[in-house]
């Protein structure tokens, strides 16, 4: 399959359309999965976004025939596009992303000349640039690095003792009764205001919050109820 070659700010560059073809996906799964995941997207990075003016001046180019009504279009790096295979996660995609890598994206071109000091400007802005990326992968690393183990024990210890207390204590006949009941009520509340399938997957920056999520967890009136029912046998014994 022979790619028409487009090139943006000394990159070469694909459409959606381009990438879903050599994919053998549709665009609207490509479009699809981008809009799913799209803080995993970094503009100027994985993709360049052409519009208004600047659209316009693309067009003018005549690198490629764009529709007429077209007012926005991403057009995608080697990192964007190897984004979009991880989404796919098909052996087609891993196979063309290699092929895309090798005889598309890493073509050798000879290097513009440049005087020294066009030179030193050049690397001190691919140096800002290069410092931006690490510093937008070491964010985007604290906001997904889940908690550790010893921060998975803090949470289940005091998830424990709020919820014992809440049954009365461990010689209750609360806890003797339904303390599994209870216990997952608690868990299954904690998932679901967490969004995650396991306590353990909780990111590290929301370890504060899921301790503080604890000490104000209370049951619902029902449970509550269903506690002070069975506590209330002790007090006729």
């Amino acid at each position: 399959m022979e790619l028409i070659v487009i090139e943006l700010r000394g990159k070469r560059v694909l459409t959606t359309a381009q990438l879903a073809e050599n994919y053998e996906a549709e665009p609207e799964r490509i479009v699809r999965n981008f809009n799913r995941n799209k803080e995993r997207y970094v503009e100027n990075k994985h993709f360049f976004l052409l519009e208004g003016e600047e659209l316009r001046d693309f067009r003018a180019k005549g690198q490629i025939d764009l529709p007429q009504n077209l007012n926005k279009l991403y057009l995608w790096t080697e990192k964007g596009a190897w984004l979009h295979a991880k989404s796919l996660n098909t052996d087609r995609a891993w196979e063309a992303y290699e092929l895309l890598v090798d005889e598309y994206y890493k073509v050798i071109e000879q290097p513009p000349q440049y005087s020294s000091l066009e030179v030193a400007l050049q690397a001190a802005l691919q140096h800002e640039q290069a410092i931006k990326e690490i510093k937008t992968d070491v964010d985007y690393l604290k906001g997904n690095m889940r908690i550790d183990g010893l921060q998975q024990q803090e949470i289940q210890q005091a998830a424990k003792q709020s919820i014992v207390q809440a049954l009365g204590g461990k010689d209750s006949i609360a806890y003797q009764e339904i303390s599994k009941k209870v216990f997952s009520a608690f868990w299954n509340e904690f998932k679901q205001y967490f969004k995650v399938p396991r306590y353990g997957d909780i990111p590290k920056v929301k370890h504060e919050e899921a301790l503080r999520f604890i000490s104000l967890w209370r049951p619902s009136t029902s449970l509550q109820m269903e506690i002070d029912s069975c506590n209330s046998q002790m007090a006729f014994e």
